[in-house]
């Protein structure tokens, strides 16, 4: 079944929304439970496309998955791991997938783990992963489109990444919780998920130290020294920027609960200089408006605290339509301006030079039959239909579902006219 969302654009968002648990978060703390031969139950788990391809991951190797849909949770019983194979037709939907390979090699010493697959947003290699497995004792080799990797035992070592890769200190850090000795990783990524997996494993048992800076040390323990915990993910930054995105391009009034106002420091900076309000209500909740054009500024992507690559397209969107010319420069990711051909569908003056996107602002944006790319890229399309006048179709939802709960439930509770149909 195919499905779409038609958007009638033009109102004003207004009310409170809730945001939901952080999907990248959440993804890497569903692989570490397998490093526990037991039952963990995280809380404030978002029902996605991703996590069930995550869970369905899990099942593959032998754990028992329950998922709560009214209690938010997920209850992992990784007692008995049967498989050392993380098959092609799940990994290759989901790139986050690929944390099982760090997971796996510190309960069983071996695995093998397709190479990842996911939004079609520009290359993102495994070799800072591999590289990093193999200076703890791995022997990895790829064949047929999966990593081969096993190790008679792990030793920690110092690891040092080119460049902060998210999913690469992640990898090690699940690697080396059992591994013997001390790891050290320099360079490591910054980002408040690290921080997140980092507190579910010391929970656990692991003993992390370091995370949310640039150098990571985690000294290995003994297998028996991890336990089973309750554990509650931190809230979506990434959905809450989206929220606050299009409240204030719709020139609204709302209200976003259940969020970590410090995750969102940089973006919310920047908001304010284009001439949006925003006010902290309480430490989880903040309120955002906006009544004038905004101006027009520059972005330029970077590794956290840095502009988030994921809210590149919101800022995308909200630039279209604001006063003067902003340049948004993608430093990360080569293929993430996907969402410009829709929007100049719609009307937007946008030109693109490579990794540079320059764009005029327009006094309003047009509804037009528009795709998604990838997940970021269709959310932004979703803002834009909400900004635009007349209907806006936007299709291809398969990829917005795989990182927004309720996507256009939540809207329509703040007054937006959206709803989802099927051509069936």
């Amino acid at each position: 079944m195919v499905e779409k969302l038609k958007i009638q654009g033009g109102e004003a968002l207004k009310g409170e929304v809730s945001v939901g648990g952080a999907k990248n978060s959440v993804l890497k703390l569903l692989a570490a439970t397998i490093l526990v031969k037991g039952s963990t139950k995280i809380y404030n788990v978002p029902h996605l496309t991703d996590v069930d391809i995550m869970l369905n991951v899990l099942s593959g190797l032998g754990a028992q998955c329950v998922y709560n849909k009214e209690e938010k949770s997920v209850v992992i019983n990784s007692e008995n791991i049967t498989s050392i194979t993380a098959r092609y037709e799940l990994v290759s939907k989901m790139r986050a997938s690929f944390i099982i390979l760090g997971a796996l090699m510190s309960r069983c010493r071996e695995a093998i783990v397709a190479l990842p697959g996911g939004c079609a947003i520009g290359e993102r290699r495994v070799d800072f992963h591999i590289k990093g497995l193999e200076t703890l004792g791995c022997e990895c080799k790829i064949e047929d489109g999966y990593v081969i990797a096993n190790a008679s035992k792990l030793i920690g070592s110092l690891i040092c990444f080119d460049i902060p890769s998210v999913g690469a200190t992640e990898n090690i850090m699940l690697a080396s919780v059992l591994a013997e000795g001390s790891t050290r990783i320099q360079n490591a990524a910054q980002e408040p998920e690290i921080i997140d997996l980092a507190n579910f494993l010391n929970t656990m048992g692991a003993d992390v130290n370091g995370a949310g800076t640039s150098e990571i040390i985690i000294n290995g323990v003994k297998p028996d020294h991890l336990h089973s915990i309750e554990y509650t993910t931190i809230p979506d930054r990434i959905e809450a920027g989206t929220y606050m995105t299009a409240i204030i391009a719709t020139k609204g009034k709302g209200i976003i609960r259940n969020i970590y106002p410090a995750h969102l420091t940089f973006f919310t900076n920047k908001l304010l200089k284009m001439g949006a309000n925003i006010k902290l209500l309480d430490p989880t909740s903040m309120e955002v408006s906006c009544k004038n054009r905004l101006n027009s500024i520059n972005f330029i992507t970077q590794p956290y605290p840095g502009f988030p690559t994921d809210l590149q397209s919101m800022a995308m969107a909200l630039l279209t339509t604001s006063n003067g010319v902003g340049i948004i420069t993608e430093s990360l990711y080569e293929n993430r301006f996907m969402q410009v051909q829709h929007l100049l569908r719609m009307g937007a003056d946008i030109h693109q030079d490579r990794n540079h996107a320059i764009i005029k602002g327009v006094r309003r944006l047009t509804g037009a039959t528009v795709a998604a790319s990838d997940l970021r890229a269709g959310a932004s399309l979703v803002v834009a239909g909400l900004m635009a006048n007349g209907t806006t179709i936007v299709e291809n939802l398969h990829h917005v579902d795989r990182g927004y709960e309720k996507f256009d439930e939540k809207l329509r509770a703040l007054g937006g006219n959206i709803i989802r149909y099927s051509d069936d």
